[in-house]
């Protein structure tokens, strides 16, 4: 599990596997787990194993291995190091031990064996993920829990960069694929440069993306570079685009040194996605807004975009001195077994409801720039369908294909937009999506408690929305209509998707 958004499938994957397999050992590891399994001990430690019979803390390459070799030589697993196991006496328990990989002694990533055609990448180009690094090089990001580490980030490891080649040249041959996404936590610019004269040199052809702090390191001539060795795309960290918030996040670049990687990058032929945040703590209207202009300004340099909000996580440097970042209070809800989430309160809150609107209709109408989609389709930042389209369209493609879509549905419903039956009445509709966001603003920041039982009694004091068919006159990219009166409000586009 590296994200998350990944706990409940695994979960229930992993019961499904159970209740087929009953004698099968079912392990689980990954970032995810791990920075969840690292903050509870005993009975809670045990709960939250749930259908898992093991657990593999921290980077799993050699504990994996051992619990393997223990399993089939029916050997005691109690010996065994940062493998979580249940405990008759203490619940669960596990016996911790350096968590990092020597990246210089590890090997290239072995898919054999993989039904690989099976996985949801395209069959006529596959795209395999290697890591020439892990851990961060920057580590300073005060919003940041990622990887495998209590607090922060892992720290930062590099393979050699004769090794980094060699292993793409051999998995490039072995699986007949050009195409690499290289996947690490944050890769040093400097360390990229250096992969790409080896891959020049060495004659490699092949095409790569990858995720990059901006940095002014990466000039003109150096994103050339990139491009020559097969760069095809670099998703950038950018975050916001307010100086004041920048520092905040101890980000290290100001915002005109990642204006000119964007341009860099875009000139050299290579597409440039940014990945920012709005609510930080203390963020305004005008700050969130800002970070908006400023990916609206660099719209025809930008690739791709995703715009989030924060959430605050416990391994965070936020979380751990919130007051300094204008934070009155800071909880976990009760009945969430394994801290799946924090919440907070700031001293003084920094936007209105009202000015939240207002960053939502002009997310939307940013949105409406690109064709953006979910992860994993095209369209999505940092995906290998996204790529491939780069790579055959251009870096353009997704302002590319918005335009044609705009084009399109005018060709077709004209300036009046055409007449559609909706199964629900979209009054109604609106109306009981608010009413869910009010019970969970209930349970989280009221009750601070989440049930099945308290969702379900608030629940019940609200009627059940049945099918209601209507009629609806709609334009693009406007809000339907019934009888000349707009219903509901053009939705946000904060996960980034339109419908």
């Amino acid at each position: 599990m590296c994200f998350p958004g990944q706990l409940q499938p695994a979960y229930a994957f992993a019961i499904k596997l159970k209740r087929a397999f009953p004698r099968a050992h079912i392990t689980v590891g990954g970032p995810a787990i791990t920075q969840i399994l690292l903050r509870l001990k005993g009975q809670a430690l045990a709960r939250a194993l749930g259908p898992f019979d093991s657990a593999v803390v921290f980077e799993g390459e050699h504990s994996l291995l051992a619990l393997v070799r223990a399993l089939e030589a029916k050997r005691p697993l109690r010996e065994l190091t940062n493998v979580v196991l249940r405990d008759a006496l203490l619940g669960a328990r596990y016996l911790p031990a350096h968590g990092m990989e020597d990246m210089k002694a590890l090997p290239a990533p072995d898919f054999d064996g993989m039904p690989l055609a099976l996985y949801f990448t395209p069959a006529a180009a596959l795209t395999l993920p290697y890591d020439p690094t892990r851990g961060c090089y920057w580590g300073k990001c005060t919003f940041c829990h990622y990887g495998l580490a209590e607090i922060g980030t892992a720290t930062y490891r590099e393979r050699p960069v004769t090794e980094m080649v060699e292993h793409l040249r051999a998995l490039s041959l072995r699986h007949g694929t050009r195409h690499f996404y290289l996947s690490q936590d944050s890769v040093a610019p400097k360390t990229l440069l250096k992969l790409a004269h080896g891959i020049i040199d060495a004659g490699l052809d092949i095409k790569w993306a990858t995720d990059l702090k901006p940095e002014k390191y990466l000039t003109a001539e150096r994103a050339e570079t990139l491009r020559r060795a097969g760069a095809v795309a670099c998703a950038l960290g950018v975050e916001s685009a307010s100086p004041r918030v920048l520092a905040l996040i101890d980000k290290g670049a100001p915002i005109e040194a990642v204006r000119d990687v964007v341009t860099n990058l875009a000139r050299a032929g290579i597409a440039p996605e940014a990945m920012c945040f709005t609510e930080f703590p203390t963020e305004t209207a005008d700050e969130a807004m800002a970070t908006l202009a400023w990916l609206d300004d660099l719209r025809d340099e930008l690739a791709l975009f995703i715009v989030g909000e924060f959430d605050l996580t416990h391994g965070a440097l936020v979380a751990q001195e919130p007051a300094t970042y204008g934070i009155a209070d800071v909880w976990q809800l009760e009945g969430d077994e394994i801290g799946t989430g924090l919440f907070y309160e700031e001293v003084t809150p920094s936007k209105s409801d009202d000015e939240r609107g207002r960053i939502d209709v002009a997310l939307a109408r940013l949105s409406q720039k690109f064709r953006l989609r979910h992860y994993p389709w095209a369209g999505a930042v940092s995906t290998a369908h996204t790529v491939l389209y780069y790579e055959r369209f251009g870096r353009g493609a997704f302002r590319d294909l918005a335009r044609a879509a705009k084009d399109t549905r005018a060709r077709i419903f004209g300036h009046h937009g055409g007449e559609a039956t909706a199964r629900f009445d979209l009054a109604a509709a609106a109306d009981a999506e608010r009413r869910e966001a009010a019970i969970w603003q209930a349970l989280v920041f009221e009750r601070r408690q989440v049930s099945r039982a308290a969702y379900a009694e608030l629940a019940s004091e609200t009627p059940a929305l049945a099918p209601r068919p209507r009629r609806y006159r709609f334009t693009s990219g406007e809000a339907p209509s019934e009888g000349g009166k707009v219903i509901g409000r053009r939705p946000s586009s904060a996960p980034n998707s339109l419908p």
